[in-house]
């Protein structure tokens, strides 16, 4: 699977398949199980991840049998496809793909297409009550918009992955709003100015109900995810799972239990405390506004970062967004997409700031641990990659 077919995670735009046809017939070729199996659809620039997580827990909590199916994956492939917290099983993998493999051959799917197609027909299989599926890119092109959904979300809109799917909020929310569904209700995290009548217009030409998370009651849970950027994904998950009429004591304590009760890693995750490390995927600067002040609030001596970037994201500006005084340790993830070192370091010497770089990033992680002392704090992050090469 992995090193045969185009992977939009390791390859960038030459894996981008825009376009829905060969998913649906792949959908018809494996009996349609994604119309068989109750799923919730989650999209967003930023946060579709943690708040699909938040919802699986959630329902666990609830009794449900859950199934979870997000992307990328940082250590593991199966990580993309779960039950109740626990991997798809390896045999079935191995299976699927002997079962198919004359017809995924023959049709020259994208290892995207593939992925989906194994993740409805094990979620089908397995029957589970709801499948929980988190958009890879987009929305109204992505393969995973097959389903007719009982709830779909927006999380947010933010200027990522333009090249793809427009350089305006308003055309960015009109491709994520391609999820919205007849008569189903839709759920948008953020309320913004020039994206809100995308929303409202689509809704309305479809007879959804449209409920803007952040415009409704506080609900005033906890997570044990704990990055302070966590608040509006608890906001759009809790309104998200009160609209499916569940208990809100059950809300509570599903997102109390995200992390055991699902394995989410990479989000404010605590890698060692002497000195605090911590890594987050947080990649684009919708993200990383929320999470850079989190890294400004901690206490610290020293600020020292390892981070590196890969080729479609603006490094330069990325950069500027971190505390200019830190000590910056930077390394390309081992992927094709990587930006490499020497651009790093073009752009770090206009920058004029103290930084390192290094062939690999576990060697400028270990060079960071070297020269932190016990009170500094060592973040790492910049890409998705470079968290998954660290854990």
């Amino acid at each position: 699977m992995l090193s045969q077919l185009p992977m939009y995670q390791q390859k960038g735009k030459q894996a981008y398949r825009p376009d829905l046809s060969r998913m649906v017939a792949f959908s018809s070729h494996l009996n349609s199980p994604e119309k068989k199996i109750k799923t919730i659809h989650i999209a967003g620039t930023n946060g579709k991840g943690s708040t699909a997580h938040m919802i699986a827990s959630v329902l666990q909590e609830a009794g449900y049998r859950v199934g979870l199916y997000t992307s990328p994956h940082l250590r593991d492939f199966r990580e993309r496809i779960k039950i109740n917290g626990a991997f798809i099983e390896k045999h079935y993998i191995v299976k699927f793909i002997q079962n198919n493999l004359n017809y995924i051959d023959l049709t020259c799917l994208s290892f995207f297409e593939m992925t989906v197609g194994l993740a409805f027909s094990y979620f089908f299989d397995k029957k589970v009550d709801y499948a929980v599926i988190e958009v890879g890119m987009g929305g109204r092109l992505d393969g995973t918009n097959l389903i007719l959904p009982e709830l779909s979300i927006i999380t947010n809109i933010g200027f990522d992955h333009t090249q793809f799917l427009g350089n305006t909020l308003p055309e960015i929310a009109n491709e994520k709003a391609g999820i919205i569904k007849p008569r189903t209700p839709i759920v948008i995290g953020e309320t913004h100015e020039k994206t809100k009548e995308v929303f409202m217009e689509k809704a309305k030409m479809l007879n959804s109900q449209i409920i803007f998370a952040d415009q409704q009651k506080f609900v005033g849970f906890s997570s044990d995810l704990k990055g302070s950027y966590q608040k509006k994904n608890i906001q759009t998950a809790s309104i998200a799972l009160l609209r499916l009429k569940i208990d809100p004591k059950i809300i509570n304590l599903g997102l109390m239990k995200v992390i055991s009760n699902t394995g989410i890693q990479g989000r404010w995750q605590i890698l060692a405390l002497n000195p605090l490390t911590i890594a987050d995927v947080a990649h684009n600067q919708e993200g990383l506004d929320y999470v850079i002040p989190q890294i400004k609030s901690q206490s610290y001596n020293k600020l020292h970062l390892v981070l590196g970037f890969v080729k479609d994201k603006e490094a330069e500006k990325l950069i500027k967004l971190f505390p200019e005084n830190a000590i910056f340790y930077f390394a390309a993830p081992n992927i094709p997409r990587a930006l490499p070192i020497a651009d790093l370091e073009k752009v770090s010497n206009k920058l004029n700031i103290n930084f390192k770089t290094f062939p690999t990033v576990a060697q400028a992680m270990l060079k960071a641990q070297s020269m932190a002392s016990s009170d500094d704090l060592i973040y790492v992050g910049g890409s998705t990659f470079v968290v998954a090469e660290i854990l």
